[in-house]
């Protein structure tokens, strides 16, 4: 008797600890997706005033969708890199979300424009006046484009497998404050990889998320590119055999800060080598407790700016031009709602996406305040509500803390992240609301 006993305890011991790491591999799961989705069409290009609405000349290098779905606990969410200026309008992220809701069972999604400035407008809509008539090939392109993204991400969750992750942080001197004058200048230097690898140990897609504008491509340059962020993700493709996302962060004073190098290719691929080096140094694992939670905020916000006043959209019309900023108008004329998606994954892993360009103290306090293992801020996410600058900066004045491009009441940024950090804290419980 005491022979079986101690052949049963010697089974146990054995065998749990395998049927424990199996079932923390089937409760976590990843997948990975990509498409081209360069326009095949002369478009306005997005982010230079000064280009109005002069069209596309043809192709530096591809824009890409990069969708990453992951699942924990039974729940599902999409990270998704997107080679463009801007994030999706509500518009096309109502389309989408319905999208991925019914067809994949996708409830959270954060879909992050890279803000190249060598993308296409999204702003144009069938309609006369607003780019029916005028950009009718640029309107027929952006109506695909849900669909093209929608269908990347669905195919990311039917690829999916088990999977193990982890994430790797380290500050670096590749970005600088464009905005301030005040020493020291406020600065995000983290940059975070995640790394998502099959239970063989084989990356199955890294994701890079930092902070900087992507605007080293030559702005007279009247064709699309990627700008550094390609080059970086072609660096770590190359080097690690697997896939990369680029997630911009809070990049609303943040310019790239090249060292020894010049361009977009030679910074792209400066950026990369370190994104390398931690992807190595990261250590892929199980999650202890693998979920997903997320919740969606949108707010009211009044603007800074009168758009009902004819001298003001005059001047925006000369600025731009008046299909463009009729748009802006109609999306801003009861005022700007901004949204906020908060999703936390593994009870370890906060992520915030913030639809526009935030200023880098924001996502810096954040990560400060929320005491998690990883903190990672996506800007240009979901959405874009142009500037949001901290109160500070709005004290300094300078481009992207006026309210021409940042039309949004001042605070307005501070609030989001207060309920953010709300959000990630009752997530874990420790606020009941």
């Amino acid at each position: 008797m005491l022979a079986c006993l101690r052949y049963l305890a010697t089974i146990l011991i054995v065998v749990l600890p395998w049927m424990e790491i199996r079932a923390d591999d089937a409760d976590f799961k990843a997948g990975f997706a990509q498409k081209d989705v360069t326009p095949g069409v002369p478009t306005p290009m997005w982010g230079y005033g000064a280009r109005r609405d002069r069209l596309s000349e043809g192709t530096l290098d591809p824009l890409m969708a990069k969708a990453i779905v992951i699942e924990a606990g039974g729940d599902r969410v999409a990270l998704v890199g997107l080679d463009m200026g801007r994030a999706p309008t509500t518009a096309m992220m109502d389309e989408i979300r319905a999208t991925i809701r019914e067809k994949a069972k996708i409830e959270h999604v954060l879909i992050v424009g890279s803000h190249t400035h060598h993308g296409p407008v999204f702003e144009l809509i069938d309609r006369e006046g607003f780019g029916k008539g005028r950009f009718d090939p640029t309107v027929a392109y952006l109506k695909t484009l849900p669909g093209m993204l929608s269908s990347t991400i669905i195919e990311a969750a039917s690829k999916l497998q088990p999977a193990r992750i982890g994430v790797t942080t380290a500050d670096v001197p590749y970005n600088r404050n464009r905005h301030t004058k005040r020493t020291p200048p406020a600065r995000d230097s983290q940059l975070a990889v995640m790394r998502l690898d099959d239970l063989q140990g084989k990356p199955l897609a890294i994701l890079v998320n930092f902070a900087a504008h992507p605007v080293m491509t030559d702005n007279k340059i009247l064709k699309f590119s990627a700008d550094y962020p390609g080059f970086m993700m072609n660096y770590v493709e190359k080097e690690m055999g697997a896939p990369c996302v680029f997630i911009q962060g809070a990049a609303g004073d943040m310019s790239a800060n090249a060292i020894n190098v010049s361009g977009p290719q030679g910074f792209g691929e400066q950026l990369g080598q370190e994104c390398v080096k931690l992807a190595k140094a990261t250590e892929a694992t199980s999650p202890r407790r693998p979920s997903v939670q997320g919740k969606i905020d949108r707010f009211h916000f009044t603007t800074r700016l009168d758009l009902n006043n004819p001298a003001v959209m005059m001047a925006f019309s000369q600025a731009f031009f008046p299909e463009l900023v009729r748009n802006f108008a109609e999306e801003y004329k009861d005022g700007m709602h901004p949204e906020l998606n908060t999703v936390l994954i593994n009870r370890e892993i906060a992520i915030v996406g913030g639809s526009g360009e935030f200023f880098s103290n924001h996502a810096v306090r954040l990560r400060d305040r929320t005491y998690a293992k990883h903190s990672l801020f996506f800007g240009y996410c979901n959405g874009y509500n142009n500037y949001f600058p901290t109160i500070e900066a709005v004290s300094e004045g300078g481009y992207g803390a006026d309210a021409p491009v940042s039309p949004a009441q001042v605070g307005a940024g501070e609030q989001m992240m207060n309920r953010a950090l709300i959000n990630l804290y009752t997530m874990l419980g420790k606020i009941t609301e």
